[in-house]
C-alpha cells in the first residue's frame, strides 16, 4: 500500500535494549556491536519519516536528529542500567524534534506508522516538541538555545539524579546558554550536556562566519569539565560520556562530526540542516541495501496539500515579502556609492539571511553586510550601536517570534536615540509548520516606549507596498519595524482588477488606506490578512451587505481621519493573524472609545496553539475568509436599528 497508509517498512522492534555502566569506559565487543546496530536502525527510521516532510512540502529537519543518534543510543542504555538518571533526553535544538518522536515510538506512546505523518497538519507531530500535544513527548523545547536554563532548574529539583541535555553548536551561540553554564557551575549541578558540533547552521559554517567561536574554550571558560570526542567513533564517544557521567558536577562532551554523516548528498553541508530531499532519501536506502521500492513507494505517493480556493480581490500571482524586503533595501543602496553605503549602512544577519531577505543584500552589497551567529539580542544591539551616530543606519533581521527576546535591547536602542531598521519575518501563523514556539504574534511588543517617544511598526500587505515602505522609511531616524510573513501573499487588487498598489504608489507613514468604502460597517486589517479580509468583504457585498475595508499598514499610529470614518459606521471588525490578546485589536477598541466613537466592535486574531502543517494554521485559528464572514454577519446583525424620529 503506497504513501502514508503503508505499514512502516523498518522494524523498530529490532532495537536491542542494552545496559551500560559508566564505570567501565571501554565497550565490550558485544556492547559495541549492539550500539552500532541500534544507531543504524534509528538513523534509518529518522531518514525515512523526516523525508515525508519533504514529500508533503512542509520542510523539516533531518540532519540534526540523525547526527545525535549515537548519543541518544548511549543515553538510553544508561537509563536502562540505572535509576540514578532522570530518564528524559532534553534537547535545546527544537528542530531536532524527530528525536523526540522516535523516542515516543520506541517507548510505545506512538505507533511507528504514525511517524509517516511527520509535520502534517493535525497529526500532533509539529516542527518542534510541544508538551501535552504529542503522546510521549516530555517537554517543549521552545526556541533554539532556550532549554539549558530550564534544565538547570530541573536538575535543582532532582538533586539525586543526573540530568542530560543534548546541545548543538548553533544553540550554544545564544546568550541564554552562557548564563545557564555559569549557574550550573556555581551551583555544581549534576547536569551533563552532549553537544553536537557539526559546524553547520542554516546560513553556513560557524567556523567561517563566527571566527574565534570555540565550544571547548567557551564551556571550559565558564568552569565546566569538557571533553571533545569523535562523534562517529563509538568507542571514543562512550569513553567521553562515561567520563563526564562519573564526574561530580556539570560537564559536557563536544562531539565533532560532519553534518549528516553517511548521507552523501547532504553530508557536511548546510542542506543537511533542513529536510532530506526525496531523491536523496531514496538513494540513501538503496545504498543501505533496502529494496529500491521501499522508500519510493511511500515518498513518491505523498503530495503537498492543494488549496484550490480562489480569492476575490487579489491576484493569482504571489510574492514573498520576506525576500522583497532585501530587494527593496538593495534599491535604496543602489543609489549610493559602495564607499558611501559602507560608511552609512550596516546590515547584520543572525544565521537567517536566506529566510529573511538578507541573502540578496549579502550578494549585491557585501560592503554593508555582516554575517553573524544565532545571537539576536547582541546582533540587534550591534545594529543599534552602528546607528548611534545620527547619520548612520543599522539594519537587523530575524524571525518575528524572536522579537520577544529583544525587548530590553529595543528599549536600550530607543533610550540612546539609535537608528535601526528591523525586519521581523515569519509574522503571524500562516504556513508555520514549526508551530507555536515559532509563531510571530506579539509584534506590538516592539512599541514598548513611553508615550513621549515614537517607534514605527509597519506591516505591508503585498510586495509593491513593501518596496514603497522601505523606500520611504529607510533613512528615517529612530526605530522602525517592518513585518512580513513566511507565506507568500498576492497583490491587492482594485474592484476593476488593477493593482491597488502600483508603481506610482507612495507610502505615507501613519496613514490608513481605504481599500473599499462601506455603509454597513468596516473591517480593519493589514499584512497577510488583508487579502483574506478583502475576499470576505467582497463576498458580503455580493450578498448585499455594504461592508468597507481599511488597510492599516502602520500598526501603532492612529489615523484620526480614518478612525472617525470607521468609528462612525455601525460596526468595526479588526482582523489580524497576531495574538488576539496583544495585537491591534486589543488596542483599536480603546482608541475608538477615547474618541467617543461607539460602533459595535469585534476583533479576531490568533487564539490557540497551532495545529502544524502550513495553510491549515489560518482556518484552525478561525481566520479564513469564511470565518471572517461569520464574524461580519454576527456584528452586522447585532447592530441596533437607528432611532426613529
Amino acid at each position: 500500500m503506497p504513501g502514508t497508509e503503508s505499514p512502516f517498512p523498518i522494524d523498530i522492534n529490532k532495537y536491542k535494549k542494552l545496559k551500560l555502566d559508566p564505570s567501565k569506559p571501554q565497550l565490550s565487543e558485544e556492547e559495541k556491536a549492539t550500539l552500532l546496530h541500534n544507531i543504524q536502525l534509528l538513523r534509518d527510521i529518522i531518514v525515512l519519516f523526516t523525508a515525508t516532510g519533504s514529500a508533503r512540502g512542509v520542510s523539516g529537519h533531518t540532519g540534526g536528529a540523525y547526527d545525535t543518534v549515537p548519543e541518544v543510543a548511549i543515553l538510553l542504555s544508561l537509563f536502562e542500567g540505572s535509576e540514578k538518571y532522570l530518564p528524559i533526553i532534553f534537547d535545546e535544538a527544537g528542530h531536532r524534534v524527530a528525536t523526540q518522536y522516535l523516542l515516543s515510538a520506541l517507548e510505545g506512546s506512538l505507533p511507528i506508522e504514525h511517524l509517516l505523518q511527520y509535520r502534517a497538519a493535525n497529526s500532533k507531530l509539529p516542527g518542534h516538541p510541544e508538551l501535552g500535544l504529542t503522546p510521549g513527548v516530555k517537554f517543549s523545547s521552545g526556541r533554539l538555545g532556550h532549554m539549558w536554563p530550564l534544565v538547570n532548574g530541573v536538575a535543582m529539583a532532582n538533586k539525586d539524579k543526573t540530568v542530560f541535555m543534548l546541545g548543538s553548536d548553533g544553540s550554544q551561540q545564544e546568550g541564554d546558554d552562557a548564563e545557564a553554564a555559569r549557574l550550573a557551575v556555581a551551583q555544581k549541578l549534576n547536569i551533563k550536556v552532549l553537544v553536537d558540533d557539526n559546524d553547520v547552521t542554516i546560513a553556513g559554517h560557524p567556523s567561517e562566519y563566527l571566527k574565534g567561536y570555540d565550544l571547548q574554550k567557551t564551556l571550559e571558560g565558564h568552569g565546566l569539565k569538557v571533553i571533545t570526542a569523535k562523534g562517529e567513533d563509538i568507542d571514543d564517544l562512550w569513553a567521553a560520556i562515561s567520563s563526564i557521567v562519573t564526574y561530580d558536577g556539570p560537564a559536557a562532551v563536544i562531539s565533532k562530526r560532519l553534518m549528516a554523516p553517511g548521507i552523501p548528498d547532504i553530508e557536511g553541508s548546510s542542506h543537511g540542516h533542513d529536510v532530506i530531499p526525496i531523491k536523496s532519501a531514496i538513494s540513501y536506502f538503496k545504498n543501505r541495501g533496502y529494496p529500491e521500492s521501499m522508500a519510493a513507494d511511500i515518498l513518491n505517493n505523498i503530495k503537498p496539500q492543494a488549496w484550490p480556493y480562489l480569492y476575490i480581490g487579489s491576484s493569482k500571482e504571489v510574492g514573498a515579502n520576506r525576500v522583497v524586503f532585501g530587494e527593496a533595501v538593495n534599491k535604496v543602496l543602489d543609489t549610493l556609492s559602495k564607499e558611501e553605503a559602507a560608511k552609512k549602512v550596516m546590515v547584520i544577519d543572525s544565521d537567517l539571511e536566506g529566510s529573511t531577505g538578507l541573502k540578496i543584500i549579502h550578494q549585491k552589497h557585501p560592503e554593508v553586510f555582516v554575517p553573524s551567529g544565532i545571537m539576536e539580542r547582541g546582533n540587534f544591539s550591534a545594529a543599534a550601536g552602528f546607528g548611534f551616530d545620527h547619520d548612520k543606519f543599522g539594519v537587523f533581521s530575524t524571525f518575528s517570534a524572536f522579537l520577544e527576546m529583544c525587548i530590553s535591547e529595543i528599549t536600550m536602542a530607543r533610550l540612546n536615540h539609535c537608528n535601526v531598521l528591523c525586519h521581523f519575518s515569519h509574522s503571524g501563523v500562516d504556513e508555520m509548520a514549526d508551530n507555536t514556539c515559532h509563531f510571530g504574534v506579539n509584534n506590538l511588543f516592539a512599541d514598548n516606549g513611553l508615550s513621549d517617544t515614537q517607534s514605527w511598526l509597519y506591516f505591508p500587505a503585498d510586495a509593491t507596498q513593501m518596496v514603497a515602505v522601505i523606500k520611504r522609511v529607510f533613512f528615517e531616524r529612530g526605530l522602525r519595524f517592518v513585518f512580513s510573513t513566511r507565506s507568500k501573499v498576492p497583490w491587492i487588487l482594485k474592484e476593476d482588477g488593477s493593482r491597488f498598489y502600483d508603481d506610482e504608489y507612495e507610502f505615507v507613514p501613519g496613514k490608513d488606506e481605504v481599500i473599499g468604502e462601506g455603509k454597513a460597517g468596516y473591517v480593519v486589517s493589514f499584512g497577510d490578512m488583508l487579502y483574506r479580509s478583502w475576499d470576505a468583504v467582497a463576498r458580503c457585498r455580493q450578498k448585499g451587505l455594504d461592508v468597507g475595508l481599511i488597510n492599516k499598514p502602520t500598526l501603532n499610529i492612529v489615523d484620526e481621519e480614518v478612525i472617525r470614518k470607521v468609528g462612525s459606521s455601525p460596526f468595526v471588525l479588526v482582523v489580524e493573524s497576531l495574538n488576539q490578546k496583544t495585537g491591534l485589536g486589543s488596542k483599536f477598541g480603546t482608541w475608538l472609545l477615547e474618541r467617543q466613537l461607539t460602533p459595535k466592535y469585534g476583533y479576531i486574531g490568533a487564539v490557540k496553539e497551532g495545529c502544524g502543517g502550513l495553510q491549515e494554521q489560518i482556518p484552525y485559528q478561525g481566520l479564513d475568509p469564511q470565518s471572517i464572514i461569520v464574524k461580519i454577519m454576527a456584528l452586522s446583525h447585532s447592530t441596533p436599528a437607528p432611532p426613529t424620529a
